[in-house]
């Protein structure tokens, strides 16, 4: 009887099935003697399993606990307090900290705590520095226009200037490579102690890109060529796009925009201004956006010389779609909502 039953059960190969055919056994009357002569496990294995079945009437693996924490939950917490009240501690520096408190711990502990409370090492985002008056001059111009809708910023021209460097140094770049490769000549991004540089004034708005003017070399702008940028460039720009209707202008507080000579002409031409803007809010100007797309697609050119690289920025600034314009423009919304959500801090923008 006994050879009938366990034939069946000499093919089984796992440790669960092996564990449940011995229980099976036991169940139906045979002694430990009897199923240790089928050779199912070894003598040993067999009495184990029947033990703990006696004890806890349960064929079921109990759960090993696993290696004890080195940290109690209120030690987690204590973790947690130091890497907020200093973001940029390193996990070394945090696990020296944490053993001060009782707990010795690698730093690759304390990366695994950090991490089970979502705290993840990441580079820091790059924002300019806001002061008391920064803050509150952008909760002012944000509460101002708060109730404006995508509509309304669609009449909107955005204006800025941008500096444009040869080599790559406009930007960051990434590679892929393999081991051996990192100074490949085609995983190399190549830099010059003191690249050509271009500085350009353009500007856009949902209806598209505007006017794009290049700045002579080694010259500043000044009230004066900002006038004669305004005159040349923007308004040719808010004729061949709006015509007739009304529109209105943005641009910062750079010194050569609020001269009084510019507020002047800006008026003569019934040109309305949107603000007061804000100091120090790159992240509220939809064209910071346009030129970071730009300093990609031109980086992607690889010009070697400053013609060149004038002749790719013109040349990848006019083919920047309408629509690319509009879904910045809409974006104003979000980013007033956002800021004041914020209390006047950067936005994701």
């Amino acid at each position: 009887m006994l050879e009938i039953i366990v034939l069946p059960l000499l093919t089984m190969v796992t440790c669960k099935e092996t564990r449940a055919a011995i229980i099976a056994l036991h169940k139906n009357g045979f002694t430990g003697k009897d199923i240790v002569a089928t050779k199912i496990a070894p003598k040993s294995t067999i009495y184990r399993f029947i033990k703990n079945f006696k004890e806890r009437g349960s064929i079921l693996v109990k759960k090993a606990s696993g290696r004890p924490r080195k940290s109690s939950k209120r030690q987690d917490r204590l973790l947690k307090r130091i890497q907020l009240r200093d973001r940029s501690a390193t996990s070394a520096e945090l696990a020296q900290e944490w053993q001060q408190a009782g707990v010795s711990a690698s730093a690759r502990t304390v990366r695994r705590r950090l991490l089970e409370d979502g705290l993840v090492s990441r580079r820091a985002a790059k924002k300019p520095l806001l002061s008391k008056k920064n803050i509150r001059d952008r909760l002012i111009f944000c509460r101002k226009y708060s109730e404006w809708t995508a509509e309304d910023w669609g009449k909107v021209i955005f204006s800025d200037e941008a500096p444009f460097r040869l080599f790559g140094a406009s930007g960051k770049r990434l590679v892929r490579r393999r081991k051996g490769e990192r100074y490949h000549q085609s995983c190399v991004m190549p830099t010059v102690k003191h690249p050509d540089t271009i500085h350009v004034w353009g500007c856009f708005s949902s209806k598209g890109v505007g006017s794009l003017t290049i700045l002579p070399k080694n010259t500043a702008m000044n009230k004066e060529w900002y006038q004669n940028t305004l005159q040349q460039q923007l308004l040719p720009t808010t004729q061949q796009q709006f015509g007739e209707e009304q529109c209105i202008f943005q641009h910062d507080g750079a010194p050569c925009h609020k001269a009084k000579v510019i507020t002047k002409w800006l008026g003569d031409q019934n040109v309305e201004i949107l603000g007061p803007w804000p100091g120090n809010s790159p992240d509220l100007n939809p064209i910071e956006n346009l030129w970071s797309i730009l300093k990609r697609r031109v980086d992607k050119q690889k010009p070697t010389n400053s013609d060149k690289l004038q002749e790719v920025l013109m040349k990848e600034w006019v083919a920047i779609s309408q629509d690319l314009a509009q879904k910045l423009i809409e974006s104003m919304p979000s980013r007033i909502a956002e800021v004041l959500k914020k209390k006047g801090q950067h936005c994701k923008y």
